[in-house]
């Protein structure tokens, strides 16, 4: 299998260490969606990553579809995202909020890099910053709950582990964004990237152009 995209993306990370933990080797194309853009778009008409092309030269593409396809293609009981019930819902909303801490900070961003700093949208990034805000306050609340145990949920790791580091890191180095006011959460995903398969992933942010 081919990943393609940079590991500063959260996005791209997650499906890596995903990969990685579950004992699924790949080759990697690092490939910029801003400089290697025609590239991408050969195997995804987007142009967007992480794109994973499989054995059968079949193409997939945004990072919670191919996760998807990891998790079924490993079954149930090794599966990084909970199979059904009550775990797998607390999951879902896990990884939603923190893959909106995410998609917020990219946004933030791009604000930032691709706009004149005289004609930034003040009350946009406002709304992001408030939308981040509680998302992590959220985030603090299940953290908190979790302070005595290794995981989010149950007793190994799941797709919510995961994400949260990525995507939490990916703001803090990106925005950056400042995580002490949750430091449930800032604990947990210290922790979490010093752990080998976390660490193995993790380049520092490099601003698109």
């Amino acid at each position: 299998m081919i990943l393609i995209g940079m590991f500063d993306s959260p996005f791209v990370r997650r499906v890596a260490v995903s990969m990685d933990v579950l004992g699924m080797p790949f080759e990697h194309r690092d490939w910029s969606t801003g400089r290697d853009a025609d590239r991408i778009r050969a195997y995804n008409p987007l142009g967007r990553v992480p794109t994973l092309v499989l054995d059968d030269e079949a193409v997939l593409f945004e990072s919670s579809a191919v996760l998807d396809h990891l998790d079924q293609t490993v079954g149930a009981e090794r599966a990084l995202l909970p199979a059904a019930g009550a775990e797998r819902r607390q999951a879902l909303q896990l990884i939603a909020l923190a893959t909106g801490v995410a998609d917020k900070a990219v946004t933030m961003v791009y604000e930032r890099i691709f706009r004149p700093e005289d004609k930034r949208h003040g009350p946009w990034l406002a709304r992001c910053q408030t939308q981040v805000e509680h998302a992590l306050a959220a985030l603090e609340t299940h953290c908190t709950a979790r302070a005595g145990h290794d995981w989010l949920i149950g007793e190994r790791m799941t797709q919510a582990d995961i994400t949260l580091a990525c995507c939490c890191s990916f703001a803090a180095e990106a925005v950056p964004f400042d995580l002490s006011p949750y430091p449930a959460v800032q604990a947990r995903v210290a922790r979490y990237e010093a752990l080998p398969v976390l660490k193995k992933f993790h380049v520092a942010f490099d601003a698109p152009t």
